[in-house]
């Protein structure tokens, strides 16, 4: 009876953690989350991607982007219907960040600004990330697996905004553009902020020009250079206030 193999199977960490079981904690990263954002009502998000390095009191450009970001958050809430609950319609387009600090902070930030729930979807990295202080405590999850976390991000989302960042930003963003690109995902609205850092950063135009891209492709997305553009740009996206994208 004291041999491992006696042990019943739901609690057996060494079974659980092994090889084999791989697609179970696969799953298992999936149904908490879920769960969990079933009972706080959550039917659709808006996700803001941006830089971890991006702070407050940064210097140039930073301080602008992180206060935007943060302007953003709170505006979306207000308007965008993550103030409804279970017992009344469900939450729309709440704010969903990666859950760390920078402009996921000054996101989730934003939303607690007015009393809103947001969420952050964490990972677990070589040097430890810790949630910021803003995502509701509830609706704050951390994943092992980069590929459910980021299922986990584009399934609800009803739109995406992307702030200035570097490689862990351009993989989200790429990840739903792609998506999109080939009809993979909904169509939804996708806006980055700040013209001048994106097209100084990527040069959209040679990726057309060498037949890389479709010209059709740039239409995927906007831009916007403060949270009422950010906004406005959603809507005129197609991004329905209270209510989930089709």
């Amino acid at each position: 009876m004291a041999s491992p193999s006696f042990r019943l199977a739901a609690l057996d960490e060494e079974f659980l953690l092994g090889d084999s079981m791989r697609g179970v904690r696969f799953l298992m990263e999936y149904a908490k989350a879920e769960e969990a954002l079933r009972a706080w009502g959550v039917r659709s998000t808006i996700v803001v991607f941006g830089s971890a390095r991006i702070g407050e009191d940064g210097e140039g450009e930073h301080a602008r982007w992180y206060e935007a970001a943060r302007a953003f958050g709170r505006l979306a809430s207000e308007r965008g219907g993550a103030m409804h609950g279970p017992n009344g319609q469900p939450r729309d387009n709440v704010i969903a960040t990666g859950g760390g600090p920078g402009i996921m902070g000054a996101a989730n930030r934003g939303a607690a600004d007015v009393g809103a729930p947001s969420i952050g979807f964490n990972i677990t990295l070589p040097h430890e990330q810790e949630p910021n202080a803003w995502s509701r405590p509830e609706l704050t999850f951390n994943f092992h697996y980069f590929a459910m976390r980021k299922m986990h991000l584009a399934m609800r989302a009803n739109a995406l905004v992307v702030f200035p960042g570097g490689f862990g930003t351009f993989d989200e963003l790429f990840e739903i553009l792609t998506l999109r690109q080939t009809g993979k995902a909904p169509r939804i609205p996708i806006v980055l902020f700040d013209e001048a850092y994106w097209r100084s950063a990527i040069n959209f135009d040679v990726l057309v020009r060498h037949g890389m891209i479709h010209p059709g492709d740039v239409d995927l997305f906007r831009f916007a250079g403060d949270a009422e553009g950010v906004w406005s740009a959603l809507l005129a996206g197609g991004l329905k206030p209270h209510q989930r994208a089709d």
